[in-house]
């Protein structure tokens, strides 16, 4: 029996999070997971294969719309092998060096799979190695997650794809379905998009991205039915069947109306599922909800004392980030230090194009909570920088308490939202008010200035847009 201090099963975001702070605290640490190297679906299958190919799609979209602008690169030509190589070519990068990190840590990483043999000990099963139980002091959960694909959208064999196999880059489909408008669709519809696909977009609720705000959303609504063949909502599938090379789908429209259409590919992208059926798990006092997510107080303690859980294993926002964020709360538990997880804004992030970001309180939240909000918006046509780019459809909004002028939210939808919704975190964790952030000189010209000028636009003194402040 090898003994640790800490034992982490699963090794993305959360867990080497988790593992690193960890050993930086001067804990013995071992880290486990079935990949070679830490990374995780973040790493291997999720963020970092998807932004590498949305980088790919963005230099082919401005290399056709430079046309425009008076150069003219011709038509692209795509080595799809090569783009594979390369895309795979930046995770290698990625995971070897946080299996780097992990050595000059001293962390010990071991290969296998796991399973808990009560509160205290794990047993890992290595490939070609045999068995290692391990007992600890404290185990962190952080096995995250994976895509969701219903019984009823799976064909079986290659013709219907989750997010996973469409990052693998198969093929570039003639035609291509896309399941579900959030983010994991509308980022991977927007790829196969520029890489050549008639893509089409399926939606079942009447909105893009379900939760966030209008005003935000819609701007990516516009340029997608520029980029997409057909953007669907109030839609569902309704049956999937093999015909020909492709397939033969029934999509039931708003008011009942059957549509029948072919596809030679479809994506899935209808959300994702806790990797919550760890073994062993039954053989602790660790709990879970009725969705499958392990239930955690707020230093992310489960009911067994000696083990904690982090990231998409316990509940949403499904966000990588958000499971670093956890595995320091957890660690720090461990250490004795005080902390607890209570976040006033965790910034979401879909890299479509254009992206759109949001933190804090969102318009559609205080609607929905009876909440009195003002709401203080700037549009990028009135920004220099945006027209520059050829991009001004965007927007920055504020949302704001009334009394206070405490700012509770941001949203923005354009170029580099993803960068710029930083800075509303900030705003928003250090209790800013409007004054605040009008009062911080921004650098010009710029996108980051249109959060200033969203201040600006409260007191009714945005020196690019005359809108003189709303008087209650």
């Amino acid at each position: 029996m090898t003994t640790t201090q800490v034992a982490v099963i699963g090794g993305g975001p959360g867990g080497y999070a988790a593992a690193f702070l960890a050993a930086d605290l001067g804990m013995q640490v071992t880290l486990i997971d079935e990949a070679a190297d830490p990374g995780g679906v973040c790493l291997y299958r999720g963020c970092m294969p998807s932004k590498a190919l949305l980088h790919v799609a963005k230099v082919l979209t401005e290399a056709r719309e430079a046309a425009a602008w008076g150069v003219d690169f011709g038509a692209p030509a795509l080595d799809l092998d090569r783009l594979r190589e390369w895309k795979d070519g930046v995770v290698d990068r990625l995971t070897g060096g946080l299996g780097q990190l992990s050595n000059r840590r001293g962390v010990t990483f071991l290969r296998g799979r796991a399973a808990l043999g009560g509160p205290t000990t794990v047993r890992v099963t290595r490939p070609d190695q045999g068995l290692i139980d391990l007992q600890f002091e404290h185990a962190i959960l952080a096995t995250g997650s994976r895509p969701a694909l219903p019984a009823s959208l799976s064909l079986g064999g290659d013709r219907v794809w989750d997010s996973t196999r469409a990052l693998e880059l198969p093929s570039v489909p003639t035609s291509l379905l896309v399941v579900g408008g959030g983010y994991i669709g509308l980022e991977l519809g927007s790829v196969y998009a520029a890489l050549g696909s008639a893509v089409t977009v399926v939606e079942m609720t009447s909105e893009l991205l379900p939760g966030a705000d209008r005003d935000l959303t819609s701007v990516v609504a516009r340029r997608l039915e520029d980029v997409c063949q057909e953007v669907l909502l109030e839609t569902t599938v309704g049956s999937l069947v093999e015909e020909g090379d492709g397939v033969r789908v029934t999509l039931q429209g708003a008011g009942n109306v059957e549509l029948d259409r072919h596809f030679d590919r479809v994506l899935v992208a209808v959300g994702r599922v806790p990797n919550s059926e760890i073994e062993g798990l039954d053989t602790t006092s660790v709990q879970r909800c009725a969705r499958g997510f392990v239930t955690v107080d707020g230093q992310r303690r489960t009911d067994e004392p000696t083990i904690f859980a982090v990231g998409d294993l316990v509940g949403e926002p499904m966000l990588a980030h958000k499971a670093s964020h956890e595995a320091r709360i957890a660690v720090e538990a461990i250490a004795g230090h005080k902390g607890v997880f209570e976040p006033t804004a965790i910034p979401a992030v879909v890299f479509t194009d254009p992206e759109v970001a949001w933190c804090g309180l969102t318009e559609t939240q205080a609607k929905a909570n009876g909440q009195a909000v003002q709401v203080s918006r700037f549009p990028w046509a009135a920004s220099g920088r945006a027209v520059t780019l050829d991009r001004p459809s965007g927007v920055t909004k504020l949302v704001i308490d009334p009394a206070t002028e405490q700012i509770l939210g941001v949203g923005i939808a354009g170029v580099g939202a993803g960068e710029l919704i930083a800075e509303g975190v900030i705003a928003i964790e250090m209790g800013a008010t409007v004054a605040d952030l009008r009062l911080c000189i921004h650098p010009h010209p710029t996108l980051s200035e249109t959060l200033m000028e969203s201040a600006e636009v409260f007191f009714g003194q945005s020196t690019h847009v005359y809108r003189p402040k709303r008087v209650d």
